[in-house]
């Protein structure tokens, strides 16, 4: 969730340091429990997997792989389990600083749309590309405006507008090939509808229709030819 390629992360800390309370990130784990283990079927469990400005890991703490990789901009290593590598950088810059064509997945969470511009998401794209072996795997989680209106925009350090549509775009420009795109899959945000939960969440992401009522993020799945 940090904006790469601007802010410094002094900056980013102030942002985020008080956008989540303590309680609003336990439940937040809680969650992401139920969508990690929801999200493992696109993810061998031999595998290689980086989550891509991780955050706190809620995503690559709730995944089964043989290595796990996270980046950040900010130092958020104290957050992450033992099992993790982490490596500080921004992530338009990755590719000087982890191996290239080593990955079989690039997992990004409501990031792309940090980005200072368009062009930064198909090149971020790009950086995910070269990470990745052939075969591997492109997985973004990704809050769409065409669904959420103009509550895209209640997230001050949002500043690319993104759809499904142009998801898909920025990937192919990016030399992918899309395999699976769900347009409607998980709430826009923790902080407001539900599920709220991990009992909600499991239950939400076992009754697809829910999805079409709540879902407000876009789930993309892509493979490096």
């Amino acid at each position: 969730m940090t904006r790469y390629g601007s802010a410094r992360p002094s900056s980013l800390d102030l942002v985020y340091g008080q956008r989540f309370s303590e309680r609003e990130a336990a439940r937040k784990r809680e969650i992401w429990r139920e969508i990690g283990r929801f999200l493992q079927r696109f993810i061998a469990e031999d595998g290689v997997v980086l989550d891509l400005a991780c955050d706190r890991g809620d995503f690559i703490r709730n995944i089964t792989a043989r290595e796990k990789w996270a980046t950040d901009l900010r130092d958020v290593s104290s957050y992450l389990p033992e099992d993790v590598r982490f490596v500080q950088a921004d992530g338009l810059e990755l590719l000087n600083h982890l191996p290239q064509g080593h990955f079989h997945v690039v997992f990004m969470s409501n990031y792309l749309e940090h980005l200072r511009s368009g062009e930064a998401v198909v090149q971020q794209l790009r950086v995910a590309t070269g990470l990745l072996r052939r075969g591997g795997r492109v997985l973004v989680l990704q809050p769409n405006i065409r669904l959420t209106g103009a509550a895209y925009w209640d997230f001050i350090d949002h500043t690319v507008p993104l759809t499904e549509r142009s998801l898909v775009e920025a990937g192919r420009l990016a030399g992918l090939q899309t395999e699976r795109l769900i347009k409607r899959f998980l709430p826009y945000t923790t902080k407001g509808q539900l599920p709220t939960s991990g009992a909600l969440t499991r239950a939400y992401l076992a009754f697809r229709p829910a999805w079409f009522l709540l879902g407000k993020q876009t789930l993309y799945l892509a493979r490096r030819p």
